[in-house]
Order: C-alpha cells, then sequence, then structure tokens
C-alpha cells in the first residue's frame, strides 16, 4: 500500500506559477514510478507528466516546457509555469508499481486530488 497526499493547489493569474507537492508513503516506495493527472470538468482524466524509477520523464504536448516532474525522495513535484486557463483542473498524484504509469486504468494508487484554478 501506497498513501499520496497533494498539496499546493490554488488560485493563480494567468502566466502565473504553481508548485505541486505529492507526500509518498508506505511499502517499497522506490519501487513505484510516479505521474500527475488532472481532471477538469467534464472532461476525462488526463496524463500531464510521468516519471520512471530511473529518471526518465514524460509530457503531452500541451504541457511540454511548461511543466516539469521531479522527484526528491518520498515526494513528487510539479512545477507549473506559464500557466493557462485551460490547466484549470483538479490535479492528482499517481503511482504504479515499477513502472511510470501512463493512463488511467494502469495506476494503482491515487492521491485526493489538489484543485488548481487559472483566471484569465
Amino acid at each position: 500500500q501506497v498513501q499520496l497526499v497533494e498539496s499546493g493547489g490554488g488560485l493563480v493569474q494567468a502566466g502565473g506559477s504553481l508548485r505541486l507537492s505529492c507526500a509518498a508513503s508506505g511499502r517499497d516506495v522506490n519501487n513505484y514510478g510516479w505521474a500527475w493527472f488532472r481532471q477538469a470538468p467534464g472532461k476525462e482524466r488526463e496524463s500531464v507528466a510521468g516519471i520512471g524509477r530511473s529518471g526518465f520523464r514524460a509530457y503531452p504536448d500541451s504541457v511540454k516546457g511548461r511543466f516539469t516532474i521531479s522527484r526528491d525522495k518520498n515526494t513528487i513535484f510539479l512545477q507549473m509555469n506559464s500557466l493557462k486557463p485551460e490547466d484549470t483542473a483538479v490535479y492528482y498524484c499517481a503511482a504504479k508499481v515499477f513502472t511510470m504509469p501512463t493512463t488511467v486504468s494502469s495506476v494503482n494508487f491515487w492521491g485526493q486530488g489538489t484543485q488548481v484554478t487559472v483566471s484569465s
């Protein structure tokens, strides 16, 4: 079992920045890959950043160059720069055993989510 607790969400103006944190605890945390997903109202949950156990990182085109995922021990970060109103969503931290989660169905554990609102 892995427990994930996100923090750092909030309200920011377009063009601004936010840094989300995900504190991971539980057994064998080092055996997991990590990702951040987001879900906007009326839309499907989607991956916005992933990091594998080797440190390999992946981003969709929609956030590439603006979002950066990183890990420091048992905390996973998402640095979000140049935020746009369309980035408004609930952001979730996700874990998958051994590899980076890339789809919703592949995730083993979810955090509770943190709201990010970008005003225009």
